[in-house]
């Protein structure tokens, strides 16, 4: 299959893991983190849910684009090399 560390096609194959592996670590902390503190916030000012809520959920879609991102690159070096 692989004729080992210098062939092309194994280099990419793994960097593309690195790169989805590594590109989706970070937004995943980052909403857990959010929702976990959007929910304490809740639980404190009940009458602000709205407001938390729109502003979680925005925060999380950008947080989501870096994994987006970082899939569209795994790809890339999957088909490309």
């Amino acid at each position: 299959m692989f004729d080992g560390i210098t062939d092309p096609s194994a280099v990419s194959t793994m960097a593309a893991g690195l790169a989805i592996g590594l590109g989706a670590l970070g937004p995943g902390l980052g909403i857990g983190i959010a929702v976990a503190k959007a929910m304490e916030a809740i639980g404190r000012n009940p009458e602000a849910e709205g407001a938390i809520r729109t502003t979680m959920i925005i925060g999380a879609a950008l947080a989501e684009a870096v994994a987006i991102y970082a899939f569209v690159i795994a790809i890339i070096l999957i088909f490309v090399a």
